[in-house]
C-alpha cells in the first residue's frame, strides 16, 4: 500500500493536466479487455501502450446515448460520453489490478469532470467494467485508497458497467506517436509520459 501512495504522490506532484464494438474476449481467449477514462484519450492512449502485456489501445467513446458519435459532438459535453480507451490485454502478463495502479497513477481521479485544463464531463475519471470481477476489483482498490488518504479529496472516479465503445476517428488513433511535435503532446503528454516511464519502468515493453 505504501508503495501505492509513493507511486501516485511521485506522478501527480508538479504535472499539469490537460472499428467494430469489442466483446470482453476477443477472438484470442488469452485476452481481456479494460475501458478506462482518465481526461484526455491521447493521454490514456500514450501511457498504457507502453505497458507489457498490453496488446492493443483504442480511443473512443463510452457512456452516452447516441449512436455513433463524433468527436466535435462528445466535445460539446452534452453526449453523456467520455474519452476512453479500450486495452486489450494479456492477464497472464499484467493483472487488472496493476491496471488500475496505473490509471490511479497517471491522472487525478479526485477532480470532478476535469483534468487541467481539459473540462467537460466528456474528460470525467471513468472505469467502465466489463466483468462482475473487475467492478469487484476496481471498487475495492478505490476504496483502499480512499480509506488511505493517497488523496487529499475523496476519489470521484466513477465505475459502471461497460456500454457500447464507439472507436474515436482515425486521426485519434496513436496519436502521440504519430504527432509529438504538437504543442498538446510536447507540453501536456510528454511530461506525464517521462514520469510514468521512471515510476513504471519494470512494466514497460
Amino acid at each position: 500500500m505504501k508503495r501505492i501512495i509513493l507511486v501516485i504522490c511521485l506522478l501527480l506532484s508538479g504535472v499539469t493536466f490537460g472499428k467494430n464494438n469489442m466483446t470482453q474476449k476477443e477472438n484470442n481467449s488469452n485476452v481481456e479487455l479494460a475501458s478506462f477514462g482518465a481526461g484526455c484519450f491521447w493521454c490514456v492512449e500514450a501511457i498504457f501502450q507502453e505497458l507489457k502485456g498490453v496488446d492493443k489501445v483504442v480511443s473512443g467513446y463510452m457512456g452516452g446515448e447516441t449512436k455513433n458519435p463524433s468527436y466535435r459532438e462528445v466535445c460539446s459535453g452534452e453526449t453523456g460520453y467520455a474519452e476512453i480507451c479500450q486495452i486489450t490485454f494479456d492477464p497472464k502478463i499484467i493483472s487488472y489490478d496493476e491496471l488500475l495502479e496505473v490509471f490511479w497513477s497517471v491522472h487525478n481521479p479526485t477532480t470532478l469532470n476535469r483534468q487541467g485544463a481539459d473540462v467537460g464531463t466528456q474528460y470525467r475519471s471513468v472505469i467502465f467494467y466489463n466483468s462482475e470481477k473487475q467492478k469487484e476489483l476496481a471498487e475495492a482498490y478505490k476504496k483502499k485508497l480512499n480509506d488511505s488518504g493517497a488523496f487529499e479529496n475523496p476519489i470521484v472516479t466513477e465505475i459502471s458497467k461497460a456500454p457500447k465503445f464507439y472507436p474515436a476517428e482515425n486521426y485519434h488513433q496513436e496519436y502521440f506517436n504519430n504527432n509529438g511535435q504538437q504543442p498538446y503532446c510536447t507540453f501536456v503528454i510528454k511530461p506525464k509520459m517521462d514520469k510514468f516511464k521512471k515510476v513504471f519502468k519494470e512494466k514497460l515493453k
